[in-house]
């Protein structure tokens, strides 16, 4: 006789049973970072930038004064405000 419930499902059920166990524990703010820890995990390019790399080109002398001169300008306010660059690319702000 074949049973209509798998062994992975079994093992699974208790480590589920006491994953929601311990999140009805949790307070809104430690829910919602739990939440957003799920769908990082969840999400396979979330997964795919979080396990990059670091970038490790070295910053040349040339490098250095360019961002210098990028800082320096956005300090003086010349920077391009986000919602421009949005609509520069057809985008919206989220709400």
């Amino acid at each position: 006789m074949s049973s209509s419930i798998n062994e992975e499902e079994v093992i699974g059920l208790p480590d589920k049973q006491h994953a929601h166990d311990l999140l009805d524990k949790l307070d809104p703010s430690q829910l919602a970072a739990v939440v957003h820890l799920l769908e990082v995990i969840t999400d396979p390019l979330a997964r795919s930038l979080a396990n990059a790399p670091v970038e490790d080109e070295e910053i040349t002398p040339a490098m250095a004064t360019e961002l210098d001169r990028a800082r320096a300008s956005i300090e003086r306010g010349e920077g391009i405000p986000h919602e421009e660059m949005l609509h520069e690319f057809g985008l919206t702000p989220r709400s």
